[in-house]
């Protein structure tokens, strides 16, 4: 069972009383909880609880509070992940492998070759931020990464101190190369970008080339955006980290 996000609010005498009618639906008519199972809960402050159901009602439940500690399911590293966003079902893909991976924020990005259109993507983005919860819960995080507005090129990347991008078309370097020559701070934020999958037009080439934010190759073989998406955010994770 994934763990569900409560607030410290939901919590006394020691146990989680959830009064919340969906989450309380969630739980007890979907999940079908019984009596005498176990729940995991996250609250706010990332603090993890370990809990025994133990009553339940029409209106609410009850679970004794077994053990709770801090998490430590979330990525060390200020990392977000800015995508040129793509058709529904790979879009969705992207974002819950963007989650599992431990990002801090997702950028749909409206780029030249965009596959969708503005007013779409603009209408989709409340649908996105559900995803990243459900998949917060899948996978345990601590933390829940923040899903941006619609957003272009020439503003994100202002808002950050190291800027990547990933293309093939003009790329001079891996990503482990780069790395030898610049000193990257951990602790500083860092934007990972992926085009779509038609790639980026030759203008946004120029702006690249102009703000001389690195080309960064994934080797030969040519991958759909959302697989590329995954192989750039581990590449840089493992760089960063473990490199």
């Amino acid at each position: 069972m994934p763990h569900f996000l409560i607030k410290k609010s939901d919590i006394a005498e020691n146990k989680v009383i959830i009064k919340d009618k969906d989450l309380y639906k969630h739980i007890i008519k979907v999940f079908r909880a019984k009596i005498g199972e176990k729940i995991l809960f996250l609250d706010e402050e990332e603090t993890q609880y370990e809990t025994i159901l133990n009553e339940i009602q029409s209106d609410f439940f009850k679970a004794e509070i077994i053990k709770k500690y801090k998490s430590g399911r979330k990525l060390p590293l200020n990392i977000y992940i800015a995508q040129s966003v793509l058709n529904s079902d790979a879009q969705i893909s992207a974002i819950q492998k963007a989650t599992e991976l431990g990002v801090k924020g997702i950028i749909p990005l409206y780029t030249d070759n965009c596959a969708v259109k503005e007013s779409v993507i603009k209408n989709k983005v409340d649908k996105w931020r559900k995803i990243v919860i459900e998949s917060v819960k899948q996978c345990e995080r601590a933390d829940i990464p923040i899903v941006y507005d619609l957003s272009y090129i020439n503003e994100t990347v202002k808002k950050f101190d190291y800027v990547i991008v990933f293309a093939e078309k003009y790329t001079d370097m891996t990503f482990s190369q780069y790395i030898k020559s610049k000193n990257i701070d951990k602790n500083k934020s860092i934007l990972v970008v992926i085009g779509p999958e038609g790639g980026f037009s030759e203008k946004e080439f120029e702006f690249f080339k102009k703000k001389e934010f690195p080309l960064i190759t994934l080797g030969n073989l040519i991958y759909r955006a959302d697989t590329a998406l995954v192989a750039a955010l581990t590449t840089v994770i493992n760089g960063v980290l473990y490199g």
